[in-house]
């Protein structure tokens, strides 16, 4: 039995409830207002926390103290000209899959990542905003019912 009056779905901006199930946020009931709220909320939290973070590089070094930039380039040329020999050679594939992530984890590795000096409630309001962000975001996705589950009479 309903009431006549309007569903807001209990949702920030969003229609939720009978009629069109499935036009809210991720093909559910859920509020598109609140999917927009939260990744702005989210955006602006990322942006302030990632804007007090620098990111230096530092040498790639062996054990004896020369450069490892050049062994791991190795594999990828060999597999490269294997490649260039034989397009379906499953070797040359390998060693220039192989190479290429060798090159990739090497960057990531030798990233020294810091943090600058931040106020504890300018941290607090960053990561606040990020958590809150991404929790209305996870509420947007979800169905939005009518209210409290009533059963009908029989």
């Amino acid at each position: 039995m309903t009431t006549g009056r309007a569903s807001s779905g209990g949702s920030l901006g969003g229609r939720g409830g009978r009629g069109r199930m499935g036009s809210g946020a991720g093909g559910t009931s859920g509020g598109l207002g609140e999917f927009f709220a939260g990744l702005g909320l989210c955006g602006l939290g990322a942006y302030l926390f990632l804007g007090r973070v620098t990111v230096h590089t530092s040498f790639w070094r062996l054990a004896g103290g020369g450069s490892a930039f050049g062994i791991t380039l190795l594999p990828m040329m060999v597999g490269i000209g294997l490649l260039f020999v034989s397009g379906k050679s499953i070797l040359g594939w390998v060693l220039t899959i192989a190479g290429f992530g060798a090159i990739v984890v090497g960057v990531i590795a030798n990233l020294d990542v810091y943090f600058h000096q931040t106020s504890l409630i300018a941290t607090l309001l960053m990561l606040g905003m990020l958590a809150g962000g991404l929790g209305l975001i996870v509420r947007s996705l979800r169905p939005h019912g009518d209210g409290p589950l009533r059963q009908e009479p029989r």
